[in-house]
């Protein structure tokens, strides 16, 4: 048993409440001052409220969404925890008086021991505050433990707290902790057994979110299927259930059904950075350009004056959309890029004087080049960019790749790409994510020696000269890489047709013409398009040509 320090009486806790709004820091000192807590500290924004606590360890801290401040409540908790300024021994009450859905859902994430609703009113302050340091005077030595990750002794001491009947109304707090300490040691088996124990006495849904996670982790999926099914109808269950899965998912490579739900629960909880990375990285792996767009976007909007901001995060939103650039129409292009180049030039504006941007910004501007078909100039820009810049991150040294694979410096990409598969591996959630996905890049870059766009081109030009095997042969190919595009699915259709009039289709376009029904069918197409959809289709099915 680890040495647990004494708990501080009360008269000596340090607390902090950050709120822009004097009248409510006044209700709320006034409550402490009453319980005999005179050690507490006001903070009216972020800046204050993080220089206090880098001085003074808080016991109870009270974060008001609506601080004046560039960082909102949210966003100062998240760096709080980030910085280790609270830990599980630390009372959190989070104050709004917004209680829209989005933020709720987001606030409930963090974990706070509390959520009040503004306006407050003085009484229930006293109260709700003697109720939760109630409980964290009783729990204080089990979430000590817990903090210094010290789980045998957790569980020993949750184990004696709940032999003791004066501790019975805490019992559910106590039985949570040793779940997650179960958790913790990975010991999924005696987990089940815990919480189905549980089951027997509590119906409270973290109960049942643990029994599905030691269910999916020991792979016992029928009743695992049974159960997540009603916990993702629960609001209090939903996002945990979420996560559980997505993991799932993702330990079993079925890669398409963990980025469905990881984009489901973004939606929302939208302020969750960590889980619109993951639905970028699934994006990818799942050929959705435009999902890489929205999780960068949405990566870069949440975390504005948050502890994951930074400028990289702009590039990002960049290197996204020259990706989904190349998939769409001409005229979807153009408007993107003109979007893309007035983001490039407030970046410009504010980093290009620094060195570690310069070669990032080469690159960037040399994809456009390749985008636009001067491949001379990208070339030209591309010339000192060959190298792998270990210093940078992952994403610049992605998007060298993508910019040599462009000009046709295919060996290049390539012998990249194996050197950055040396730097993800590990066991995390990214490191398999992005491992999967840089082994995917370099066997299609490796087979396929084009763009989608280029491809497309190309296969345009096959047909109107009425070579339609080979134009099938590079549509597939463009469709590989750009599964979700319907404008290259419809003109597979199209060829698809005319290959049916000649010589019917064998076995391996029967499966394109399943996956080109499958990919409209989901698709919004205008009147045009699904007019000629209609027409191809009918021209499979009685072997005549379509019209041009």
């Amino acid at each position: 048993m680890i040495k647990i320090p004494p708990q501080l009486p009360v008269s000596e806790l340090n607390v902090l409440v950050i709120d822009g709004q004097t009248l409510v820091q006044d209700t709320i000192k006034s409550a402490f001052m009453e319980m005999g807590i005179e050690n507490v500290r006001c903070a009216q924004n972020a800046f204050y409220a993080l220089r206090l606590c880098e001085h003074i360890k808080f016991d109870i801290i009270l974060v008001a969404f609506d601080v004046r401040s560039d960082k909102d409540g949210f966003n100062l908790l998240e760096e709080m925890r980030f910085k280790g300024f609270i830990a599980k021994t630390t009372s959190v009450i989070f104050l709004s008086a917004d209680t829209s859905a989005g933020l709720v859902n987001c606030v409930i994430e963090l974990q706070p021991d509390d959520f009040w609703v503004k306006p407050l009113d003085k009484s229930r302050v006293t109260q709700r505050i003697s109720h939760i340091l109630k409980i964290k005077n009783r729990l204080y030595r089990l979430n000590y433990c817990f903090d210094q990750e010290e789980y045998p002794s957790a569980i020993y001491l949750a184990e004696r707290q709940l032999e003791d009947e004066s501790l019975t109304q805490y019992h559910p707090q106590i039985n949570r902790m040793i779940g997650r300490c179960l958790f913790s040691l990975l010991e999924y088996a005696d987990a089940e057994i815990f919480y189905r124990k549980l089951l027997e006495k509590y119906d409270y849904g973290w109960v049942a979110v643990g029994l599905a996670r030691t269910l999916l982790k020991q792979n016992k999926l029928p009743e695992a299927r049974a159960l997540t099914d009603e916990l993702l109808e629960r609001d209090d269950t939903r996002f945990a259930t979420y996560d559980a899965l997505t993991e799932f998912y993702i330990n079993s490579e079925n890669y398409e059904k963990g980025y469905e739900l990881i984009k489901e629960a973004s939606k929302l909880a939208p302020r969750n950075i960590e889980r619109h990375r993951k639905a970028w990285d699934l994006a990818r792996l799942n050929h959705d350009p435009m999902g890489q767009y929205l999780a960068t976007q949405n990566m870069a909007k949440y975390a504005k004056n948050s502890i994951h901001d930074r400028p990289e995060l702009s590039l990002n939103v960049i290197r996204a959309g020259i990706d989904l650039a190349a998939t769409v129409s001409e005229t979807q292009a153009k408007n993107l890029l003109a979007e893309i180049e007035r983001k490039l030039s407030v970046i410009e504006q504010e980093y290009a004087h620094v060195n570690d941007f310069k070669s990032q910004l080469t690159v960037i501007h040399a994809r456009l080049l390749s985008l636009r078909d001067n491949k001379k100039q990208a070339e030209e820009l591309m010339l000192s960019q060959t190298q792998v810049n270990s210093w940078h991150s992952l994403e610049d040294n992605l998007d060298k790749v993508k910019a040599l694979h462009e000009i046709g410096q295919r060996e290049e990409a390539i012998v990249i790409l194996d050197r950055l598969k040396e730097q993800v591996e590990g066991n995390s959630f990214a490191s398999q994510v992005m491992a999967e996905y840089i082994d995917q890049e370099r066997n299609e870059r490796n087979e396929i020696h084009h763009t989608p766009k280029e491809l497309a081109e190309m296969a345009s030009v096959h047909y109107k000269n009425k070579r339609f095997s080979p134009a099938y042969k590079l549509l597939t190919q463009a469709l590989q890489l750009s599964p979700k595009n319907p404008n290259i699915g419809l003109s597979l259709l199209k060829v698809l047709a005319r290959l049916a009039q000649d010589d019917g289709l064998d076995e391996e376009q029967q499966s394109g013409l399943k996956h080109c029904r499958a990919l409209l069918k989901t698709a919004e197409l205008s009147v045009q398009q699904k007019l000629k959809q209609a027409q191809y289709i009918e021209s499979i099915n009685q072997g005549h040509s379509p019209r041009a």
